[in-house]
């Protein structure tokens, strides 16, 4: 879940919480609940605001945020580079 709100997130300036509730289709509960782990990690922040004298919760994801998804994308990369080779060198063993 958290993977899929920063994966939202990257490619968005900031997001509103019933977007990000609809894009994961998490209930309202666990939404929450992820959204504050993310913000303890300081990968992104919230701002709660008013609209029309309703609760509008927006999330943005941060420098550190980024950074985190980035080096998580270049890690999952060079492991599957790995798998590639040991499936190759596996294969001519054969």
């Amino acid at each position: 879940m958290r993977l899929a709100i920063i994966s939202i997130l990257m490619g968005l300036e900031s997001a509103e919480f019933v977007y990000l509730k609809e894009q994961t289709n998490a209930s309202a509960g666990n939404l929450s609940l992820q959204l504050d782990k993310l913000k303890e990690a300081k990968y992104i922040t919230v701002t709660k605001s008013f609209k029309n004298n309703y609760p509008v919760t927006i999330c943005a994801i941060t420098k550190i945020g980024i950074k985190a998804f980035e080096k998580y994308v270049s890690d999952l990369k060079a492991y599957i580079e790995i798998e590639k080779v040991e499936n190759l060198v596996g294969n001519r063993k054969k």
